[in-house]
């Protein structure tokens, strides 16, 4: 294995080192670095990055990285872990899904050494991080005031690609086309292999969502060989359902919202998902599916504008009741436990 170089930092096969990768400084002249924490094996085999709070208010992916280091969960046996708990630090520092510039980091991608604040940091992560990297996860959380149900987001038309979002473990995949000038775009141009985990909600941490993303992120390891596989259960494998297609459904009326459905409900075409009505009682209208499947996201604040949108609805080929008993299925698993065989 040579020596991984990251900015001004070296790293030695079967070392660990936490490095601050200088990113600018603040009107206070202050230094702003991305924390990054590396460990390699002794043996060669694949790099892989793991990063959180690209929008820095999405606090969830956080916790999995700190979870997972603390309690020596990354201990590997062939090639090299990178993880990046916070790459949009000003974000966090502020609770900001935004940059200081108030753009979107996740849509400055591949960046510039010299353009806009965001564009310099998408330049340092890719550059520094990413272009070492065989495989990513990045992980991410419904926006401020939305959930999501744990998910992961994928080319599925790409062998590997498809087999590293299966064996994560989630109970749904969505089938997603690549953003213009997000990360998951300039890492594939890259020709690194990424996962996108979304789970949970801004600001807030969700302990299903934390630790479906740990363990998902220990299955891609040991998929890859870099992980001991752990000792076997007789825990049912979670084979995921994968998507065809998804579409927000929006409200018809402003008002106060009475919500009658959640995160992994089974859905179907022309069931009422909530009621909206006046601060006095009255009912405006009541919000249909339009189509049936499974909710994988939903807007948590019980006020709304006509033509916001509130339910994210998954479809698929399979039967959905199945899908919905899967989905609970997994919930149970993982919350009772807190924990997981190594």
């Amino acid at each position: 294995m040579d020596i991984l170089r990251i900015g001004e930092f070296e790293v030695l096969p079967g070392e660990q080192r936490k490095i601050e990768l200088p990113v600018a400084k603040l009107y206070t002249d202050a230094n702003v670095s991305l924390p990054v924490h590396i460990i390699r094996a002794k043996k060669p085999g694949p790099t892989i990055f793991i990063s959180a709070a690209v929008h820095g208010d999405e606090l969830n992916g956080i916790e999995i990285i700190r979870r997972l280091i603390n309690g020596n969960k990354l201990k590997i046996t062939h090639g090299t872990v990178i993880t990046v708990p916070m790459v949009n630090v000003y974000g966090v520092v502020n609770q900001s899904r935004y940059m200081p510039d108030r753009r979107d980091l996740n849509r400055c991608f591949p960046g510039s050494a010299k353009g806009s604040l965001a564009g310099r940091v998408a330049y340092i992560f890719l550059n520094e991080i990413v272009k070492h990297c065989d495989y990513g996860i990045d992980l991410h959380t419904g926006a401020i005031h939305r959930s999501n149900l744990p998910q992961i987001r994928a080319d599925m038309s790409d062998v590997d690609t498809k087999a590293l979002a299966e064996v994560f473990g989630v109970p749904v995949v969505l089938n997603s086309n690549l953003v213009d000038g997000s990360l998951r775009e300039a890492a594939v141009k890259n020709n690194t292999k990424i996962l996108l985990y979304e789970a949970g909600e801004a600001l807030r941490f969700d302990e299903f969502s934390i630790l479906a993303g740990m363990k998902g992120i220990l299955n891609v390891l040991q998929h890859l060989g870099m992980k001991r596989k752990a000792v076997a259960t007789k825990k049912k494998k979670v084979v995921p359902f994968i998507a065809n297609g998804s579409q927000w459904v929006r409200a018809n009326a402003s008002g106060i919202v009475n919500n009658l459905v959640n995160l992994g409900d089974q859905i179907t075409k022309g069931q009422i998902l909530a009621e909206i009505g006046s601060p006095y009682g009255t009912i405006f209208d009541s919000v249909k599916a339009t189509r049936s499947g499974i909710l994988i996201g939903k807007q948590n604040i019980p006020l709304v504008q006509e033509g916001e949108a509130m339910f994210h609805i998954a479809y698929f080929s399979e039967n959905d009741e199945t899908i919905a008993e899967h989905i609970e299925h997994v919930q149970e698993q993982l919350l009772p436990e807190n924990s997981y065989a190594e």
